[in-house]
């Protein structure tokens, strides 16, 4: 099966300023499209070329995982932002952050300080367990809790192609705008 690059669910304008059109087209049109053709490439004959993308993140190693765990670690990233976004979230989530982290200004707080001290390239999530509690977690590179049994819920991209071209080496600066962006009816739905 050939996988193909999602559909952003808004227009590559939309999130400026806080992640400008030529940020998006160069994340999402270049590197994320990078590694749906990377990861083409590699499955041609492999027990992976009919296996979904889940499939693959969970059993794969090597290049293989790396690029498909990049592909949905983006597709998630991206479909849990908006224009409109930001915010605090509502209802179940709302009520499991303030249990699991004592309010949404600590959580905040907290997965912010993860993503800035996050060192190198990877990812910052919020994820549910096992006895459905929060937790944050660094994930470096490609890396994907899925692997350690968590269930994604919101996660920030802070490889520097996600960044760079607005914020510099301003890591922090791009994390403060990010909470401007989430689409919390999405990011609650996987709650």
């Amino acid at each position: 099966m050939a996988f193909k690059l999602p559909a952003l669910p808004y227009g590559q304008s939309e999130l400026a300023p806080v992640m400008s059109e030529k940020t998006i087209s160069f994340h999402y049109g270049k590197h994320h499209q990078a590694y749906v053709n990377n990861l083409n490439s590699l499955i041609v004959d492999t027990g992976f070329k009919d296996a979904s993308l889940e499939k693959i993140v969970m059993e794969a190693e090597g290049g293989i995982f790396n690029n498909a765990a990049q592909v949905w670690n983006h597709t998630f990233f991206f479909e849990s932002l908006a224009p409109e976004g930001g915010g605090e979230p509502q209802g179940d989530l709302a009520r499991a952050i303030e249990r699991d982290f004592g309010s949404f200004g600590k959580f905040r707080d907290e997965f912010s300080k993860a993503g800035a001290t996050l060192f190198g390239s990877g990812w910052v999530w919020l994820v549910k367990n096992s006895s459905g509690s929060l937790d944050i977690v660094q994930e470096s590179n490609a890396g994907n809790p899925m692997l350690r049994d968590l269930a994604p819920i919101l996660t920030l991209d802070v490889w520097e192609h996600a960044y760079y071209l607005d914020y510099q080496n301003r890591r922090p600066d791009y994390i403060g705008a990010f909470w401007d962006i989430i689409n919390w009816q999405k990011v609650g739905s996987r709650y």
